[in-house]
């Protein structure tokens, strides 16, 4: 057992919690948690999803800032539904992410699983953004990421990650039904 690895899926826990709340908090383990997880999916040569760590660092930064600043300001940011008009917009985004990620991990590294590992990376690419503007639907991009994952990291020996990542699409379920309750007794009062 690689306790690193148990670390990662552990503090992954403590921040489906903060989560699931939609609770600050969760973007300090969203801190922690990449630093861990930059190691273990170096170590598994893994590299878009060591990529994406690097990314989930910044973002938690980001989204700490974000939620803070609303915080602060006394309006705390409240949840929200995707604007429409952003759909195509993300769409093309998260393909021209694949793209390059898929050709980088060809190109560049020894990576067995390219494809499955670019395209994991281009969504959470899109569903950490759409969670630090606290859009609802973040929760169904999280569940079509979690499922893939749990393949991923199956095929990779990865069982604690495996393990934390069916987890995830269990919580993701609840919190896209808590979310949305949530939504539905809040003013609607964020805009893009």
């Amino acid at each position: 057992m690689d306790y690193i690895e148990i670390t990662g899926a552990l503090v992954g826990l403590v921040y489906l919690y903060f989560e699931y709340k939609a609770s600050i908090y969760l973007w300090v383990a969203s801190i922690v948690m990449p630093l861990i997880y930059i190691y273990v999916f170096y170590k598994a040569g893994l590299y878009a999803d060591m990529g994406i760590n690097i990314y989930y660092l910044l973002a938690g930064f980001y989204g700490f800032m974000l939620w803070l600043l609303k915080k602060e300001s006394s309006v705390e940011r409240s949840i929200t539904t995707l604007p429409k008009q952003l759909i195509a917009p993300l769409a093309a985004i998260a393909c021209i992410i694949f793209a390059v990620m898929a050709w980088i991990l060809v190109q560049f590294t020894d990576s067995t699983v390219p494809y499955s590992d670019a395209a994991i990376t281009a969504l959470s690419v899109i569903g950490m953004w759409m969670l630090a503007k606290k859009y609802l639907e973040q929760w169904l991009v999280w569940i079509v990421v979690d499922i893939a994952c749990c393949f991923l990291f199956i095929y990779k020996e990865l069982y604690p990650t495996t393990a934390l990542y069916a987890l995830y699409t269990v919580i993701a379920i609840f919190g896209y039904r808590k979310w949305k309750s949530m939504l539905q007794h809040t003013p609607q009062t964020d805009s893009i």
